[in-house]
């Protein structure tokens, strides 16, 4: 009677644990090295919102130099304009 007690006073969550721990224990070492290295290659990978973030960055950077050489050419247009030669 005092086994059936034990059992009943795990929680879930080890009872899960235990479950995956036998799983994971019958598969073979390149199974699960495979596994780890998927795992990190995902933590490590680059976001969706990373790249976007990049991208607006470059798109604005280069708005903002083409804004500052039009306004630039454009001023000196009509610094060479002198309205008394006409």
């Amino acid at each position: 009677m005092g086994r059936k007690d034990a059992s009943t006073s795990r929680t879930p969550v080890d009872q899960y644990r235990k479950q995956i721990g036998k799983q994971d224990y019958k598969k073979t070492r390149p199974m699960l090295r495979a596994t780890r290295l998927k795992a990190e290659a995902k933590k490590t990978a680059l976001g969706i919102k990373e790249v976007a973030l990049v991208l607006a960055a470059i798109l604005v950077f280069l708005l903002a130099f083409y804004a500052f050489f039009y306004l630039n050419v454009s001023d000196e247009v009509d610094l060479d304009l002198d309205p008394d030669e006409n």
